[in-house]
């Protein structure tokens, strides 16, 4: 207020609050927390909290632990998955081959109970993309296809594949998973999406 025009005197929210907290060795004192709108003595960054570790993301699933032909695309058989997100919790699974671009869409139908009953917290996910909905429908679609043609697939940090070590263990189709908020470390499913949503707008019932 007192320097509009001087660039080098403004300051961010986030660099006060941090000067505030520095001060408290990382805790506000009462009277200070007394006076935030949040009331929480500790800053947590949102980048922070969703950083949080997943469960599901085991060391030998992680993106680099990929075998290294299914980077360079010779080789047939390496995939890369995502959900396209529609109304009322509704989606669909794509599959892309790196090699040849072949794409899949997996259909998610809703599950028995859905709108009948009300959602209960860490309950079965009935939407159609929970984990037991996912693997099931993924593994009908890769097992028709012939072995050789499902070596890898690789998915973002969401848990609807939480269930990946049964899907592997089904399907023979090894899961690593794509570093967080690292969308183009799965390139060819991105892309693709991009192009489903042509047919697919948001704010579509995709059940």
């Amino acid at each position: 207020a007192d320097f509009p025009e001087d660039e080098s005197m403004r300051i961010s929210h986030e660099a006060i609050y941090q000067s505030l907290f520095i001060e408290g060795r990382g805790a506000l004192k009462r009277e200070l927390v007394a006076c935030l709108r949040t009331g929480r003595a500790l800053r947590e960054p949102r980048s922070r909290s969703r950083n949080k570790p997943q469960g599901h993301v085991t060391a030998d699933v992680v993106l680099s632990e990929r075998p290294a032909e299914a980077a360079d695309r010779a080789v047939p058989g390496h995939w890369e998955g995502d959900l396209i997100i529609g109304t009322g919790r509704s989606a669909i699974g794509t599959l892309v081959e790196r090699s040849s671009r072949s794409t899949l869409l997996v259909h998610l139908p809703r599950m028995e109970g859905w709108g009948e009953v009300p959602p209960v917290k860490n309950g079965p996910a009935l939407g159609g993309y929970g984990a037991v909905a996912m693997n099931t429908a993924l593994t009908v679609a890769m097992t028709k296809l012939p072995v050789q043609l499902r070596r890898t697939l690789t998915w973002d940090r969401g848990k609807e594949l939480s269930g990946h070590a049964q899907f592997a263990l089904e399907t023979g189709t090894k899961v690593f998973f794509a570093d967080p908020h690292s969308p183009w470390q799965r390139p060819t499913n991105e892309n693709t999406n991009g192009l489903l949503r042509q047919y697919f707008p948001k704010g579509t019932d995709l059940s």
